[in-house]
């Protein structure tokens, strides 16, 4: 039995091109910036997405820990969505690390934060309270794609009141595809961005880091001291490499696949929330544990909670989408 994995699309496995690339890369010591396809790979990166210079790192949390950290000195404070991986899901780094106050507020319906009350959080000069420094986006957010609009005037409002603007790229692709634009016209609105390749871009590891020179400087001191100093890692650049040359528009198939499961559950009487990339929310209250074993044994694997997540990628078709289906509905008429 073929496993159909939707539990994130952090579980793709490289396909032989991949394999192929990474096996040929030629390599050297990165830690002293010798390994000319990890150099490739930043220079290659920051170019497309419009900064002055990249951070190749092993995984997207050290790559937004990084960032943080390269903008705020310790008893700084970041505002960040109370949902955001980087004060959620990556295991309070920034206020462990690196000593950073974060300020989390309730995430809009949309994925954004509300700038008046991103205004309101700021905190006054007063030796009495941390210095706020940075507002923290992320683009997915949980799916939802943050409009240009509203990007546009974050970056007027960070400009405005003296803050950096950093943004969690996890998904940058899966939100550019779904826009129709060039990441960079996303990217623009930031000053640093962290891009993850090893999700629905199915590299198996890797992150970068992109800012301006001064500020990449700065975080490439920190991932030495984070332990995030890696040797011949061009053998695992190669495979952003091939990425991010190979995988970015068949994205809109995911979405499409996405789209399929999310229509074929509502179908079947499931809640399902709408969709715009490869995320679909379906809540399935307490039956979350039921329909996690009942999809098991049909070789699915699924989370288990009350707002279940699944997520389609690169190594889920089109026809298991429709097996997916076929289960929830065989689980409905139990």
């Amino acid at each position: 039995m073929s496993v159909i994995d939707l539990r994130s699309d952090t579980v793709t496995q490289p396909c032989a091109g991949m394999l192929d690339a990474m096996a040929k890369a030629a390599t050297g010591d990165d830690v002293y910036g010798e390994d000319p396809t990890v150099n490739h790979l930043e220079a290659e990166l920051a170019q497309r997405l419009g900064f002055a210079a990249a951070l190749f790192v092993p995984t997207g949390t050290m790559s937004n820990l990084l960032g943080l950290m390269a903008h705020c000195e310790r008893g700084d404070e970041y505002i960040v969505g109370q949902q955001a991986h980087t004060y959620k899901y990556e295991g309070g780094g920034a206020a462990v690390l690196g000593s950073i106050q974060p300020q989390p507020l309730e995430v809009q319906a949309d994925g954004s934060l509300d700038l008046a009350h991103v205004a309101a959080a700021i905190k006054p000069d007063d030796f009495h309270f941390a210095r706020t420094r940075l507002l923290a986006l992320e683009n997915t957010m949980q799916g939802k794609v943050l409009p240009l609009e509203y990007l546009a005037r974050a970056r007027s409002f960070t400009r405005e009141h003296g803050l950096q603007q950093h943004l969690d790229g996890a998904r940058l692709y899966n939100a550019a595809v779904k826009l129709g634009v060039d990441a960079r016209e996303i990217t623009r609105y930031f000053d640093s961005v962290s891009v993850c390749l090893s999700k629905g871009l199915g590299a198996p590891v890797g992150s970068v880091l992109c800012g301006s020179a001064e500020l990449i400087g700065k975080a490439r001191r920190l991932r030495k001291m984070v332990g995030g100093g890696m040797r011949q890692a061009g053998i695992l650049a190669a495979a952003g490499l091939y990425a991010l040359d190979n995988n970015v528009a068949r994205l809109a198939d995911d979405h499409a696949n996405a789209q399929l499961l999310a229509e074929g559950l509502r179908g079947a009487g499931f809640e399902v929330e709408p969709v715009q990339t490869n995320m679909v929310y379906v809540q399935m209250g307490d039956q979350a544990e039921a329909i996690k074993a009942f999809a098991a044994e049909r070789g699915i694997k699924l989370s288990a909670a009350a707002r279940l997540r699944m997520v389609t990628h690169m190594d889920v078709s089109r026809a298991q989408i429709e097996q997916v289906v076929a289960t929830f509905v065989d689980f409905s008429r139990k």
